[in-house]
């Protein structure tokens, strides 16, 4: 079967442009943006206090317990199962949103959803393992475009039919439906990878040992990358079994462990890594619960609302603001930090306005400021992360920060959301999730304060001896025990979760 075909290794525009109509139909979801409505109208007919303190957390709860055994699976089967298994789950999540009634129906959508969410690391992960390294940054870029203009376009669309149009949430759902089945049947046009990242088979170590030695030494390489990381590799490449053997699963786990030692090695990484996973857990509390707040303020059975458009409007200044990210001439690893705590005090100052807000229109503004920051300021952090790191470290990092942050967002969750806690009102909860951010904000300036001063002492000490700055005082500690510098850059921007279901 064609679909199944090793790919060409010196192509890289088919399984790229697959994937990316793939990325925009996945995420062309017509719906999304008015979930709650539909929930809590006539159709499913549950309350707002069900929906707030029940339903939801059960997604939460559900994708921390699925998020980290995914992970390993994408890479063992090769990544093109676990992307059209995400196919396939997010077909029968609107098959369950149009046609099963009932709360226990709605209950296993959170689980069936958890298993979508859970999959998205395939879709990034994919082009990796199947385009050459030179490409990577083009595809990357291709990926999010894809992504980013099939939400918008959805979020866009959904809106028009609403409020020209006039159409029911019903039927918002069934489009939705087709549109998701279009994304499932292109899943199986990708080409199957013959390489993962950590589980490699005789075939692909043997051509991935060949290429590096044809590839010329780069001279900022770390030894420490080439003498420990590359052991467990070795040992996969040596092995005569397949990549499914107990042999090639212990030298992954060899692999696994090198690059988390290299990836958390340096301070200044781990700092980053530290901001992506404590905000990245406020984003998803506030993003997965926004609309609820909405129809607190203007309920949805008696106003026009305009979730749809907000969402758009948000993803396109999102977009430009990382897009602008690019051309901004700046030491991130002097200021960087700094960056992320006025960026998110200003984050802070929004999700204050989101509870205390008694207007809609007051309210969607401070929406559209609280996004954006967060866009802006996770495309500089997995910029940073990135740039640094290898693939296998970067990957192994994204899942690891991404676990911190559910696991984070499931404590918040399980506290404040759950019935069976504090099950605090949805006004409560945003004051909560804003103090949560006043505590990054305040960590992050005391941070970026000391570590610009300390960069100024440091240069006005080296200018006193008459010498010129080196560059690792300018990059304050980055340095001799960084590890896995990178060969590409492989992200401008993190896949923010889209926790709607």
């Amino acid at each position: 079967m064609v679909c199944w075909e090793k790919p060409r290794t010196s192509s890289w525009v088919y399984p790229t442009a697959v994937l990316s109509l793939y990325g925009f139909f996945a995420n062309c979801r017509v719906a999304e943006p008015f979930l709650t409505p539909y929930l809590i109208g006539p159709h499913k007919n549950i309350s707002e206090e069900v929906v707030t303190n029940y339903l939801f957390p059960i997604w939460t709860y559900s994708y921390l317990a699925f998020l980290f055994p995914v992970f390993l699976l994408t890479d063992f089967l090769r990544y093109k199962p676990l992307i059209m298994l995400q196919g396939l789950f997010l077909v029968t999540n609107y098959i369950l949103l149009c046609f099963a009634p009932g709360l226990p129906a709605m209950v296993f959508l959170q689980v069936n959803y958890a298993v979508v969410t859970s999959t998205e690391v395939a879709y990034f992960s994919y082009i990796y393992s199947v385009i050459p390294v030179e490409n990577y940054q083009r595809a990357t870029g291709y990926l999010r475009s894809a992504m980013l203009a099939g939400y918008t376009f959805g979020a866009s669309l959904g809106q028009v039919l609403i409020s020209v149009a006039g159409v029911d949430y019903f039927y918002i759902n069934t489009i939705t439906l087709g549109i998701v089945s279009m994304a499932f049947l292109i899943s199986f046009c990708l080409p199957m990878p013959q390489r993962s990242l950590f589980f490699k088979g005789k075939k692909a170590a043997a051509l991935g040992s060949r290429s590096q030695e044809e590839r010329p030494p780069r001279p900022t390489e770390p030894v420490m990358y080439k003498d420990e990381a590359s052991s467990g590799t070795e040992k996969m490449e040596d092995s005569s079994t397949g990549w499914w053997s107990r042999e090639n699963v212990a030298a992954a786990g060899h692999v696994l462990w090198q690059s988390f030692r290299e990836s958390y090695s340096s301070r200044h990484l781990i700092y980053w890594s530290l901001w992506w996973a404590l905000a990245t857990a406020g984003y998803v509390q506030v993003f997965n619960y926004i609309q609820l707040m909405w129809d607190h303020i203007e309920p949805s059975a008696t106003s026009s609302i305009y979730n749809g458009g907000v969402e758009a409007a948000c993803s396109l200044v999102g977009a430009a603001a990382a897009f602008f990210v690019g051309y901004i001439k700046m030491n991130w690893a002097v200021w960087g930090e700094l960056a992320l705590g006025l960026f998110s005090t200003l984050a802070t100052c929004a999700v204050f306005l989101l509870a205390l807000a008694s207007n809609i229109w007051v309210c969607y503004a401070g929406y559209i400021i609280f996004k954006s920051c967060y866009m802006l300021l996770i495309t500089i952090t997995t910029f940073q992360i990135a740039s640094n790191l290898s693939m296998e470290c970067y990957a192994l990092t994204f899942g690891i920060n991404t676990f911190v942050a559910l696991s984070l967002q499931t404590i918040l969750t399980f506290i404040f959301v759950d019935e069976a806690v504090l099950g605090l009102d949805i006004v409560t909860q945003f004051i909560i999730y804003g103090s949560y951010y006043a505590v990054i904000s305040v960590l992050f300036l005391i941070r970026g304060t000391y570590t610009a001063c300390v960069n100024h002492r440091r240069s006005e000490h080296t200018e006193e001896k008459g010498q010129e700055p080196s560059p690792s005082n300018r990059i304050n500690h980055m340095s001799k025990e960084q590890s896995c510098l990178s060969t590409f850059s492989v992200d401008t921007g993190i896949y923010a979760k889209q926790p709607q279901h």
